[in-house]
């Protein structure tokens, strides 16, 4: 267990000190430090037995991560697709979960989030799909596959796990903001100088929520 404390901490202080470098300029510690926050927690939840699904999404993701830190069109794809998987991943984690209850997504007070993620995937898709240019089909395939990672978070009616419908919120929220980063706006707009240190925070967040609630 002190092993398992250690690299939490480490995991933590890697979180922290890639919030300085992530309005920066790809390099060899900015991409050690975004990938090692996550993988630090994909190595925690192996050595602690978490399930199966907790570990490969949090492998996935710290794969898109250091993905995502390199440059080119390329890594980028691949990022995406890395986190792609990271989501499936988590949808088989919370739906495999003996307290998911599946119709909650299209019954009251359910039914109004599930309409809320959809309206939501129907902008992000309307807006993306003219400016995404080569990317367009990797960007609007990844859509779905990040709501229904936020609806299946819905499913889940344990009590101990009341942190993960939050958690999957927040990554649907730092996804929608990447997103708005990367395609939507200006390279001179004022956004663009506090998207990263927002985007950074909900997204760790989110891993260290589905971390801390199913190890």
């Amino acid at each position: 267990m002190v092993a398992v404390t250690c690299i939490e901490a480490v995991a933590g202080l890697a979180a922290l000190a890639y919030l300085g470098f992530t309005a920066r300029a790809p390099n060899a510690l900015r991409s050690l430090l975004k990938t090692a926050a996550v993988a630090l927690l994909a190595g925690a939840a192996l050595a602690t037995g978490a399930p199966f699904w907790l570990v490969v999404g949090l492998g996935a993701c710290a794969l898109g991560d250091y993905c995502l830190s390199r440059s080119g069109e390329t890594m980028f794809v691949a990022g995406v697709w890395a986190f792609a998987m990271g989501h499936l991943a988590y949808v088989a984690l919370f739906l495999g979960d003996d307290s998911a209850v599946l119709r909650q997504i299209w019954t009251l007070p359910g039914l109004g989030l599930t309409s809320v993620l959809v309206l939501l995937g129907g902008g992000m898709a309307a807006i993306l799909a003219p400016v995404a240019g080569q990317l367009r089909g990797a960007v609007l395939g990844y859509i779905p596959i990040i709501l229904a990672m936020g609806l299946a978070a819905l499913t889940l009616t344990d009590p101990g796990l009341v942190w993960v419908l939050p958690a999957a919120l927040a990554f649907v929220a730092s996804d929608v903001a990447l997103a708005f980063e990367t395609f939507v706006l200006s390279p001179q707009h004022q956004l663009r100088r506090v998207l990263p240190y927002v985007v950074w925070p909900l997204y760790w967040g989110a891993q260290a929520g589905f971390y801390l609630s199913f190890s």
